[in-house]
C-alpha cells in the first residue's frame, strides 16, 4: 500500500523544506514554491461521510496545492459558528477519533483506532499523488465547555482528564493527560513518517482558551524528536499581527489568522522564516475580498495562504454547496480559480532573490530584485471596522498614473487582471531612475511585472 503510492512521486522527494537561498519560502519536490489554497473546514479525515478524494481532485483542478485538518482529538456540533452542514461537526456515529470508542461513545486511550489510522494515511498518500500539501494541525484550543465535553479528554474509561475545564489541557498541569499526548505525538509521527507533502502545526488558535506558550514548546520539542526533525513544524501565532520576540528554535513556519493587512510579514520579516495565513474567512461571500488578501498578504513577501471555504460540506466536495447567508464566510470555484492564478504567477518568479521592494512603484505593494525583476500588486479594497477589518471593495473602472522609482534600463511591462487571470496589458518601459506606467483599465485590483530586457 504504502510502496504504492511512493511509486507515484519523484524519485528521493524529500519533504517540504525551506529554501535555502531564501527561507522565506518553500521548496517542494525540487521547486520553489508557496502555499496557496481556498480549503475545507478541517474535516476531511475526522468525518468519515467526507469524499475526500472528490475534494481534493477539486483542489488540483483549480491550481490549488494546500490543505488544512484536524486530527481528531475535538470536533464541533451542528451549528457551531454558524456554519451550515460543518465538515468538522459529523454526528458521533461518522466521527472518526484516533483512539478507540465503544457502542456508547466512550473512549479507551489505551486503544488505537485502526479505522482512523487508515483513513489519515489514505488522505495523505491521495494528496501527495495531487501535489498537494497537507497542515496536519495537531489539536486545537477548546473554545468553550461544549466543545470540551465532546473530546477524548472528557469522555473515557482511562480516568483522564478528570476534573478540568476546557481551558486546562494544554498548559501541562495534568501529567496524566499529558503522557496520552505525547504518546499520541509519537504515533502520528511514526504514521506519516515516509510522506513527503505534510507539515505539522502545534494548535490551533492556542491564543484562546488557555494553551501556554511552554506546552507549545514542549509539543514541538516532542514531536521533532518523534519525528527525527524530517517535516517542518509550525506555530499559530496570533490573529491580525504580532511581533514574534522568542521565536522557537524547533518552529520553522510562523502562522497568523485573518492577517489583513498583512502587517505580520513585515514585522516578523528578520526572523527568515515563512510567515503564512493559514486562516481567514468570516469576511462575508464576496470573492474580491479573500483574493485581495491572498495577493495582498504574499506580495508582501507572505508564503502561504490559506482561505476557509464553506462551500465545501459532505455530498458537496467537489465545492458546490451555496451556503446561506447566516454562514460567516464564502468559498467558490471562482475564487479558487483566481487563487489558482495567484499560485502560478508567484511561482514563475525567482522566489530565490524576491525580496520587498516597498517604494518602487507607487500606489503598489512590491517585491522584487533590483534592476532584475518586480511583482507589483495593488487593490481597491478599503479596510473597515478597527477591531475586525474587512474590505469595502471598489468596483469602478478607471486608469491611473503610477510612478516608478526604477533602475536606469529597458524594461518589459506585463498588466494581470487577478480576476480573471487576464492579460491586460503589455508595453515596453524605458527608466532613468523614475518614469511613469500608465496602467490599462482596470477595476477591483491589479498585478504588474516589470522585468529587465
Amino acid at each position: 500500500m504504502r510502496l504504492a503510492w511512493l511509486l507515484t512521486i519523484p524519485a528521493l522527494a524529500q519533504p517540504l523544506a525551506l529554501l535555502k537561498e531564501n527561507p522565506h519560502y518553500f521548496v517542494f519536490r525540487g521547486k520553489p514554491t508557496v502555499l496557496v489554497t481556498s480549503a475545507e473546514h478541517y474535516g476531511a479525515v475526522l468525518n468519515a461521510k467526507f469524499d475526500y478524494k472528490k475534494y481534493l481532485d477539486t483542489l488540483a483542478a483549480d491550481g490549488l496545492n494546500l490543505t488544512r485538518i484536524f486530527t481528531g482529538l475535538y470536533r464541533e456540533v451542528p451549528g457551531s459558528f454558524n456554519i451550515a452542514r460543518n465538515t468538522l461537526a459529523p454526528e458521533l456515529a461518522d466521527f472518526l477519533s484516533p483512539f478507540a470508542r465503544d457502542a456508547a461513545g466512550v473512549y479507551d486511550l489505551d486503544q488505537w483506532n485502526p479505522a482512523y489510522w487508515t483513513r489519515l494515511r489514505d488522505f495523505i498518500a491521495e494528496a501527495a499523488k495531487r501535489g498537494i500539501v497537507v497542515e496536519v494541525c495537531l489539536t486545537t484550543t477548546h473554545y468553550n465547555e461544549t466543545h470540551w465535553k465532546l473530546t477524548p479528554w472528557q469522555n473515557n474509561r482511562n480516568d483522564v482528564g478528570v476534573g478540568l475545564k476546557h481551558t486546562d489541557p494544554w498548559t501541562l498541569k495534568d501529567a496524566r493527560l499529558q503522557a496520552v499526548v505525547d504518546k499520541f505525538l509519537a504515533k502520528m509521527a511514526g504514521e506519516l513518517a515516509e510522506f513527503d507533502n505534510i507539515y505539522y502545526e502545534i494548535c490551533n488558535e492556542p491564543y484562546f482558551g488557555g494553551p501556554t506558550l511552554d506546552w507549545q514548546r514542549h509539543t514541538a520539542r516532542v514531536m521533532k524528536a518523534a519525528d527525527r526533525g524530517r517535516h517542518l513544524i509550525s506555530q499559530n501565532i496570533a490573529n491580525n499581527d504580532q511581533t514574534i520576540t522568542a521565536p522557537d528554535p524547533n518552529v520553522s513556519i510562523f502562522n497568523f489568522h485573518y492577517a489583513r493587512p498583512p502587517r505580520a510579514v513585515a514585522q516578523n520579516y528578520s526572523l527568515a522564516r515563512p510567515i503564512g495565513m493559514n486562516e481567514t474567512g468570516f469576511d462575508g461571500f464576496d470573492d474580491a475580498v479573500y483574493r485581495i488578501q491572498a495577493w495582498d498578504f504574499l506580495a508582501a513577501s507572505g508564503a502561504l495562504y490559506n482561505n476557509l471555504d464553506y462551500s465545501f460540506t459532505v455530498g458537496h466536495e467537489d465545492g458546490s454547496f451555496a451556503a446561506p447567508a447566516t454562514t460567516p464566510g464564502g468559498g467558490s470555484s471562482a475564487l479558487r480559480k483566481q487563487l489558482g492564478f495567484l499560485k502560478r504567477v508567484f511561482e514563475r518568479q525567482n522566489l530565490a532573490a524576491m525580496r520587498p521592494a516597498e517604494g518602487v512603484v507607487s500606489h503598489a505593494r512590491c517585491l522584487g530584485r533590483e534592476g532584475v525583476a518586480y511583482l507589483c500588486y495593488a487593490h481597491y479594497g478599503e479596510l473597515r471596522n478597527q477591531f475586525r477589518p474587512r474590505y469595502a471593495v471598489e468596483t469602478a473602472k478607471k486608469s491611473v498614473t503610477w510612478r516608478a522609482m526604477l533602475p536606469a534600463g529597458q524594461y518589459e511591462a506585463v498588466w494581470w487582471e487577478p480576476k480573471t487571470g487576464r492579460e491586460l496589458a503589455r508595453a515596453a518601459v524605458t527608466s532613468n531612475g523614475s518614469t511613469e506606467l500608465k496602467t490599462p483599465e482596470h477595476s477591483e485590483d491589479l498585478a504588474l511585472e516589470l522585468r529587465h530586457k
